[in-house]
Formats: structure tokens, C-alpha cells, sequence
């Protein structure tokens, strides 16, 4: 079997994640880099990926170029074509838009490879479970004030969420007093029962995550996400050291070797992995494995449709985040039963370009 065509686009898709919740919010329209990577015996493979901000050309032309790369070669072996790509990109292939465009091109043979053996990538990847819990994430953002916070609480409640975060760190001067009093109000609201995370997006010193994370005690937090910066593995590991509330990070790392520079500095009790920052499947299930050697759960960052494929995959997958930046560009996204993403026997990733966008794509 042999790559024959491939066919990079970009489309603008509608992201309804945030201003379904809240009232009033308008949809955040999001510029997406679309593959189509097609074969000799007729099997497509899709991937995606996306840059938050701008520099979505730059991020099509470099996708563009190494796709191209990929014509001819066998789609089934493919950490031979993954490294052909890292040879043509020297010494830019470790991180950046490299990394981002390799992603949807792995995603894209992954997606082959799982057509060609009639197996969902759940499965073909591991197959520990069907099913994984997800977590709300963004709609309880900090740019939600306190009064519209009751409202959008109660809203993931009545989807069925068992797991879901709200975001801290809200001012340029900490207060502790206030970041108390907004998860303690989500807190009062959701009950007990529900496991609730807080997102710091790297804002807090660590002396500032240590000091709030433990008057956020009380509250009861499931996890503490991003309470420092990344690439700060000593002092992430002093908050994790500090702190009875267990310590997320990772969605920044670039590829293999950051995440082994946390987990061997203690940094974290839960990773978290980013499929784009990380290069794709291939990448993913390496450090999931890694993590699994430090005895450390992985979490999913954004991209649920393909991710939670591979939280489901693997024994130390614990959650995967609920985002739905790019659900609206696809049909076979994962069904949502119970607060748990349910996985469906359709081989490869199970999605395909729905139909407002497939003439697009």
C-alpha cells in the first residue's frame, strides 16, 4: 500500500464550547488546518491541528510540505515516514509548527493504519477500555463572572458531567480571598460528589500556587492544573511536594524528553498531553508509557474527537478533557453518556468531515 495524494486545507469553524453555557457569548469562529491523506487501495486517513493564535498560513504551508513528503511511501510504517520528516526539518524538529504539522500528518496515518486492520485506534492502540470519563473544560473560564457562574455550573450538572474545572487566577494581583470564594461558590453548587479541578494557566509564582493552593484546601480540589510554568520542573515539583491536592502540568511540553524531565523531577502527579505540541499518536502513546514507569496517570489536553482514543487506550489513561473547539467539523465524534466518553467500533479514529464542511476539506 502507498500514499498517492494529499491535501491540505483551511477552514473556519464555528467553536460553540464557551457561549453554549454562558448567556449571551457569541461563537468563537477558529481557523483549522485539514489533511486528507489518501492510499492506492482507497483508504483516507484525516488529521487536524491548529495554532490558538494566528500564524494558521505558515502552520498550512509547513503541513503542505511535509505532507507531500509522505507521497509514495508506505503508510503503515510509520515512525519510517515520521522520520523521514524529522530528517527533511533538521534542526527544527523538535518543537513549534514542525511538531504541530507532524501531528496531523501521524494522525492521518494512524487513522490508515486502523481502516486497514478494521480496528477502532481505541483498541488497535490497547483496547483497556470503551469508555472514559470526561471533564468539562472552559465553559466555568475566568472571563465568567461570579453571577453567570451559578448558571453555567448548573449547566454541565444537567449534561451529565462527573468531572469538571473551573479557572483561577483571576487578576493580575493574586488574592487569595477571592480565587477562595469562586471555587468555593462552584463548590456549594455542584456538591461533593463531583470532582472538581481549578486551571492556574501558569499565572501563579510558586511561592503564590503554594500559599492559595493550600487555603483552596477546603474546597476539595481533584487536581491542580498548570499552577506555575511548565518548563519549571523544580519549582512544580516544591508546589507537588507542598500541596495535598494533586498537581497537573504538561500540555506545553514539546515531545518526549520534557515530560521525562518532569516526571523524574517529581514535578507532577498527573500529566497532562498535548497530541499537537507532542507530534501525533506515535508520540503520545510514548509518553503515556513513560508516565506509566513513574506510576503517573495521563490526562488529555483539548482535542477530545481524537484524544480520548487515547486516554481509552492505555492503563494509566485517567480523563479526557471536554472541548468542543473542533467538534462541529466532524461527524463520529465521540457520544457523551453519563459524563464518560463512549468510544464506537468505527476503525481508525471513527470521524470523518461532516457534511457543512466536506466540500471545504
Amino acid at each position: 500500500m502507498r500514499i498517492v495524494s494529499v491535501r491540505v486545507r483551511v477552514v473556519s469553524v464555528p467553536d460553540e464550547d464557551l457561549s453554549s453555557a454562558v448567556p449571551g457569548r457569541q461563537s468563537k469562529v477558529r481557523p483549522i488546518v485539514t489533511l486528507r491523506m489518501r492510499t492506492d487501495q482507497g483508504l483516507e486517513g484525516i488529521g487536524i491541528a491548529f495554532v490558538p493564535g494566528g500564524l494558521t498560513r505558515p502552520l498550512a504551508g509547513t503541513m503542505e510540505e511535509l505532507a507531500e513528503l509522505t507521497v509514495g511511501q508506505d503508510p503503515t510504517r510509520i515512525e519510517s515516514v515520521t522520520a523521514k520528516l524529522r530528517q527533511h526539518a533538521a534542526t527544527l524538529a523538535s518543537s513549534g509548527m514542525f511538531t504541530v504539522a507532524l501531528s496531523a500528518i501521524d494522525s492521518a496515518l494512524w487513522d490508515i493504519r486502523g481502516k486497514e486492520a478494521g480496528q477502532p485506534l481505541w483498541k488497535l492502540l490497547g483496547g483497556v477500555r470503551q469508555r472514559v470519563p470526561a471533564y468539562a473544560s472552559g465553559q466555568m473560564h475566568r472571563g465568567v463572572s461570579n453571577n453567570d457562574l451559578a448558571c453555567v455550573a448548573k449547566w454541565i450538572l444537567a449534561r451529565g458531567f462527573r468531572y469538571m474545572k473551573l479557572h483561577l487566577a483571576l487578576g493580575d494581583t493574586v488574592s487569595p480571598e477571592q480565587e477562595v470564594e469562586r471555587a468555593r461558590l462552584v463548590r456549594e453548587i455542584v456538591g461533593t460528589h463531583i470532582k472538581l479541578g481549578c486551571d492556574i494557566n501558569e499565572r501563579w509564582s510558586v511561592g503564590q500556587a503554594i500559599a492559595v493552593g493550600r487555603r483552596l484546601e477546603e474546597v476539595g480540589l481533584f487536581w491542580l492544573e498548570d499552577p506555575t510554568r511548565g518548563d519549571d520542573y523544580a519549582g512544580l515539583a516544591r508546589i507537588t511536594q507542598a500541596l495535598p491536592t494533586p498537581v497537573m502540568a504538561g500540555e506545553n511540553n514539546w515531545g518526549v524528553t520534557p515530560f521525562r524531565l518532569m516526571l523524574e523531577a517529581g514535578s507532577v502527579d498527573i500529566a497532562m498531553i498535548d497530541l499537537m505540541h507532542v507530534g501525533g499518536i506515535s508520540t503520545w502513546i510514548k509518553i503515556a508509557a513513560l508516565a506509566d514507569a513513574f506510576n503517573v496517570p495521563v490526562v488529555s489536553h483539548i482535542m477530545p474527537e481524537f484524544q480520548a482514543q487515547l486516554v481509552a487506550a492505555v492503563p494509566n489513561g485517567l480523563m479526557a478533557e471536554h472541548k468542543e473547539w473542533t467538534w462541529n467539523l466532524f461527524d463520529g465524534v465521540p457520544e457523551i453518556v453519563d459524563g464518560d466518553f463512549v468510544l464506537s467500533e468505527r476503525p481508525g479514529h471513527g470521524l470523518s468531515f461532516s457534511p457543512a464542511f466536506e466540500h471545504l476539506t
